[in-house]
């Protein structure tokens, strides 16, 4: 018997929000499928597995070590738990045991932001207490230094388009910090796109999602210093043991890093070019004002910018929505009355559909 999709009674998605968990972030390639296929068809000795392919992708990525875990999000949780632990066999099995003391893990105000959760809700999940440095609108290496106490476990740096990014001290300056009172620094660069940068910048361990940018299956991925890396291996045996990744998936994955090492992503001068009849075309509907922005982040990426002047933004991304196929969109500035688009995972036809409706949800309030 085989899976009949259409009996689920599961709405047809064209995705111009872009690489989004609540969207299933991206589309995985045939040699991923194949890897997956491969991998869930075939037994290993799963710490074989994991230190395996950790080896690999760390040479292949020119850092110490690297661990395959089952999300960015377990990567925050299981990288604080490795720092607060050290390896301690009674902190594997008492994770939050009032006996240690040591688990304050600094941020930058500016950065303890909901992502889809709460940053300082993965660090409570691995036992660590936030606190934060600086304020809303800044944060400089004093601010960070000036939070550091006896009781201080490491320094955490989201580097994401959800954070604040102005008058933010930069993950150099962080590791400067971090060095100097020998403190670890993670870096949490789930949907960043350089693999190399941020342990060069100086941070001891970095966590990537494996569905964002490298276009993988669900997995996420710590590469950095020894041992910092083998004490979130492991985790596997502690509150990883919930957040564990199947072979499938770790083999998908290890594929899909090197696909994109060797192929890259779309560039956004691609992106801009792909742009430019979507935008031209939303710019004959009456009510609308399409330009082309880059992320506000400063990424390569560029997307589709639509002022709406009449009905409200929010309404017109409710009836994007709701048609068939549904259409979804990026909403953080709805409330100015803009739509933004994201063009990564969406193709010509694709667009032709998104401008139709728009012709259609416009044509349909001037009617009203």
């Amino acid at each position: 018997m085989t899976l009949n999709i259409e009996e689920l009674g599961l709405k047809e998605v064209i995705n111009a929000s872009g690489k989004m968990t609540i969207l299933g972030v991206s589309k995985v390639s045939e040699s991923v499928l194949v890897a997956q296929r491969y991998g869930g068809e075939h037994f290993f000795e799963m710490a074989d597995l994991a230190e395996k392919t950790g080896a690999y992708l760390a040479k292949l990525l020119k850092t110490e070590d690297a661990q395959i875990v089952s999300s960015a999000s377990a990567g925050i949780a299981q990288s604080v738990a490795a720092l607060i632990g050290q390896g301690d066999s009674y902190h594997l099995y008492h994770p939050y045991s009032e006996k240690i003391s040591k688990r304050e893990i600094i941020l930058p105000k500016g950065h303890n932001v909901d992502y889809g959760t709460p940053v300082e809700v993965m660090v409570a999940q691995g036992g660590g207490k936030v606190v934060e440095a600086g304020y809303a609108n800044m944060c400089t290496p004093e601010h960070i230094e000036q939070m550091i106490t006896p009781e201080t476990a490491a320094i955490l740096y989201i580097k994401s388009h959800h954070t604040v990014q102005k008058s933010m001290l930069t993950v150099a300056e962080t590791a400067q910090v971090a060095k100097a009172h020998d403190l670890p620094l993670i870096v949490d660069a789930a949907a960043e796109e350089d693999l190399i940068a941020y342990t060069q910048a100086g941070a001891d361990l970095v966590i990537y999602s494996g569905a964002k940018a490298l276009s993988g299956p669900s997995a996420g991925l710590v590469i950095g210093k020894q041992p910092y890396v083998s004490w979130v291996r492991l985790q596997s045996k502690g509150i990883g043991r919930a957040m564990k990744i199947g072979k499938d998936n770790i083999l998908g994955f290890t594929q899909a890093v090197m696909d994109y090492l060797a192929e890259g992503t779309e560039s956004g001068a691609s992106m801009q070019e792909r742009l430019q009849p979507f935008i031209a075309a939303i710019n004959e509907i009456t009510g609308l004002e399409a330009k082309i922005v880059q992320d506000s982040a400063g990424r390569d990426i560029y997307r589709a910018s639509v002022k709406v002047k009449e009905p409200s933004a929010k309404a017109v991304i409710d009836a994007l929505k709701a048609g068939e196929p549904a259409i979804y969109t990026r909403e953080y500035q709805a409330n100015n009355g803009i739509i933004e688009f994201d063009i990564r995972a969406v193709n010509e036809q694709e667009m032709a559909v998104i401008t139709d409706r728009l012709q259609e949800i416009m044509l349909g309030a001037t009617q009203k």
